[in-house]
């Protein structure tokens, strides 16, 4: 593999417990009860304006999401780094893939922002040439544009490509860019694989470097 793309939230990084603070903050402000993480899990991975408009209910007013929206990223902002951190591996994985010269990306529907912010504060920004957000592009995942985006732009082929997430999103956008697709049982939604079932599955990080390692070797 050229080029392996990585979802964020479930795939590289644990931010379960700050998404669900954020989301039961917000729901606190709009007089709602909180929701476990569990619930929250299942509100990830299409941006933050899906997430709010789930747990409000689609009975919520337009204007009722917009200001609660508002309220969750002015809060997520403040604690998205309170426990937030790496999954197992994840920094070793990503050592040995830059070590063998394997060119890396985020692609993840979360806001370009935050996704910076986070990939900084934990210290992963020196892996990845590109970090590409949810407000990147006219169009979210499952859309192909940002994988057919970073495929342009190191010049890789479809076969020479991995997109890694932790949810049906990242193989249908894998499906629809016509690359290969990982997925890995630590994330928010792995029982969105019976859906959308990857090319991969991988339990932990050294599994998904061993078999990019070895792709990379036999092309040696």
């Amino acid at each position: 593999m050229d080029l392996v793309i990585f979802d964020l939230d479930g795939t590289l990084i644990d931010s379960k417990e700050d998404l669900t603070n954020s989301v039961n903050a917000t729901l606190k402000w709009t007089g709602r009860p909180p929701v476990s993480p569990e619930v929250v899990a299942t509100y990830v991975g299409n941006g933050a304006p899906v997430l709010v408009r789930r747990a409000l209910g689609y009975s919520a007013s337009e204007e009722e999401i917009g200001k609660a929206l508002e309220y969750f990223l002015g809060y997520y902002r403040e604690h998205m780094l309170d426990h937030t951190r790496p999954y197992p591996g994840v920094q070793e994985g990503l050592r040995q893939l830059q070590s063998a010269g394997v060119r890396m990306a985020v692609l993840t529907n979360k806001p370009v922002g935050f996704s910076q912010a986070l990939i900084d504060g934990l210290g992963l920004r020196e892996y990845f040439f590109r970090v590409y957000g949810g407000n990147s592009f006219d169009q979210k995942k499952p859309s192909p544009v940002g994988i057919e985006r970073l495929r342009e732009e190191t010049g890789a082929a479809p076969h020479q490509t991995l997109m890694v997430g932790d949810s049906w999103v990242d193989v249908k956008t894998a499906r629809n860019a016509a690359v290969a697709a990982a997925g890995v049982k630590w994330g928010l939604q792995p029982e969105s694989f019976r859906e959308e079932p990857p090319d991969l599955l991988v339990e932990q990080m050294a599994e998904l470097t061993d078999f990019v390692l070895s792709r990379a070797a036999r092309r040696l």
